[in-house]
């Protein structure tokens, strides 16, 4: 009797690659960072599984030109996560893995940025482990470290800390603001990167400010990362609410000394700003 694929608590079956054919061997999964956009920063491993795959299962910001790196043979299937609005919720995309792995097939989750930062690898890679699957994981280079910023720098910033910027959603659907410890994160002399900061961006501030850090110290959105659109907001940090509002696509919020020296390199009237700013009683 030919095996049937697995069903969804939903009670809709799984889709199978190849007419569910009986394979001897159970396939892999590879957890893949695809990066923050760019091509070209694509690692070679993450290429060649990429291009070994039978099934691409990714998340809605990886970029079209790396998803086409895939063979033209390959299902392709978006499991986007935006603002707590899920395609699938996470443990049926865990499940949809096994699935697929069990069936003999490659299957690459193909995650921006890097699988365990913020990505949720980590529940994946569980998964695969506790359903006897060989998973094996292939970094990415998260966004901060494309944003192009200074995130350490001699004589002003020693330390680099990433949080995220919202928890998980509530009953009613929508995320919350994150708990943090907000008097560590004020401290001088440190970068504080934000993922999915752009929503809680004037708590965000507000609780900095109110912890210590003062509403001069510069901050940077940076947009789309490393992508051809990728677009720059220098602010202070006491003016981070009413930038952000400017900005609806994916974005980074950084906060430190150093990213001052961002602004004088890449744009220099950007510091003048700042400085002004805090000349005139912003703190």
């Amino acid at each position: 009797m030919s095996r049937q694929p697995p069903k969804s608590r939903s009670g809709e079956r799984l889709v199978v690659l190849r007419g569910g054919e009986s394979r001897a061997a159970t396939g892999v999964v590879w957890l893949v960072g695809a990066g923050p956009g760019d091509p070209e920063l694509l690692t070679i491993k993450a290429l060649k599984a990429l291009q070994a795959a039978d099934v691409v299962v990714h998340d809605g910001l990886v970029s079209a030109d790396i998803l086409d790196l895939a063979p033209a043979a390959a299902r392709r299937i978006d499991v986007a996560k935006r603002k707590s609005r899920h395609t699938l919720p996470q443990d049926e995309i865990n499940r949809l893995l096994v699935a697929f792995a069990r069936e003999g097939l490659t299957v690459v989750r193909l995650k921006a940025g890097d699988p365990f930062v913020f990505g949720r690898g980590g529940e994946e890679l569980l998964a695969c482990h506790e359903a006897g699957v060989e998973c094996r994981v292939v970094p990415g280079v998260t966004a901060a470290l494309a944003a192009g910023a200074p995130l350490t720098h001699r004589g002003a910033a020693q330390a680099v800390t990433f949080v995220t910027g919202h928890a998980a959603a509530g009953p009613d659907g929508l995320a919350g603001e994150p708990s943090l410890d907000w008097a560590s994160l004020a401290r001088p002399n440190q970068t504080v990167v934000i993922y999915m900061g752009l929503t809680t961006a004037p708590a965000i501030a507000g609780k900095l400010m109110a912890a210590g850090r003062a509403g001069s110290t510069p901050a940077l959105i940076v947009e789309n990362a490393s992508r051809d659109d990728e677009r720059r907001v220098p602010t202070p940090l006491a003016g981070l609410a009413e930038a952000a509002e400017g900005v609806h696509g994916p974005a980074l919020l950084l906060v430190g000394e150093a990213v001052a020296e961002e602004n004088l390199v890449r744009r220099p009237e950007a510091l003048e700003l700042l400085a002004a700013q805090a000349a005139g009683g912003v703190a």
